[in-house]
């Protein structure tokens, strides 16, 4: 029997991003290689952009790879550059023919010219594409990206925060509404700083391989009784 669709997503929410934690420890609890954990982790991408596409969300940003995530073992390092090669080339043409937009925040020039030349095919066959943005920070710090920006302004005129804000790399997406950690941390780790600044906040125990749809759901839904003040009473 197949799988109902989603309802339509339970808030005005338009833009989710995802710290998606938890491969290795998903792994370790079962006495798994930690290379399997990514592997299930690429999964639950999947289905979590199918999910967000069936909600009705206008972006989905997913914490891929940090600045920081140089300092791992160079086989994790090469596994993690295997799997997203892996990712674009079995799942493209199902997210291009489902009019999703692919966008990339961070310097993914750094990686190896191969992926690089995947990144940017893959970018350019959906540039056209009007349905869900799925942005994938790859090589992203956001200390670095807010200092870029800031560079940027101070060469256009006054550094306001409107100004700062018009040179980030998420310029042209929605303000960010919601941001999910998984795994039971509690912190943003150099993540969306900038953009999270009055964004709606949901940290769950689930390790990213088990997260599905369902709890990108769940997440909305708590975000649905939040009180958005900005500031105000």
């Amino acid at each position: 029997m197949a799988k109902p669709k989603l309802a339509a997503q339970p808030s005005a929410a338009r833009h989710v991003a995802i710290i998606m934690d938890g491969n290795g420890r998903w792994a370790k609890k079962r006495h798994l290689p930690r290379a399997l954990g990514h592997q299930r982790g690429v999964e639950a991408v999947r289905r979590v952009v199918r999910g967000a596409r069936e909600l009705g969300l206008e972006a989905l940003t997913l914490y891929a790879f940090s600045t920081e995530n140089w300092r791992r073992p160079e086989d994790e390092i090469s596994d993690l550059m295997g799997l997203m090669k892996r990712f674009i080339l079995s799942d493209l043409d199902e997210f291009a023919g489902a009019g999703v937009r692919l966008k990339i925040i961070g310097d993914y020039k750094a990686f190896k010219p191969d992926v690089v030349e995947l990144i940017e095919g893959a970018v350019a066959r959906t540039a056209g594409n009007s349905g869900t943005t799925l942005v994938i920070a790859l090589n992203y710090g956001s200390q670095d990206e807010i200092a870029r920006a800031a560079a940027k302004a101070a060469v256009k005129g006054p550094i306001t925060p409107d100004a700062i804000a018009a040179e980030l790399d998420t310029a042209d997406l929605p303000p960010l509404d919601l941001l999910i950690r998984t795994s039971g941390e509690v912190r943003l780790s150099n993540f969306l700083l900038w953009q999270a600044a009055y964004a709606e906040m949901v940290f769950t125990d689930v390790l990213w391989p088990d997260f599905s749809a369902d709890h990108l759901r769940e997440a909305l839904e708590e975000f649905t009784v939040r009180d958005r003040r900005y500031g105000g009473r």
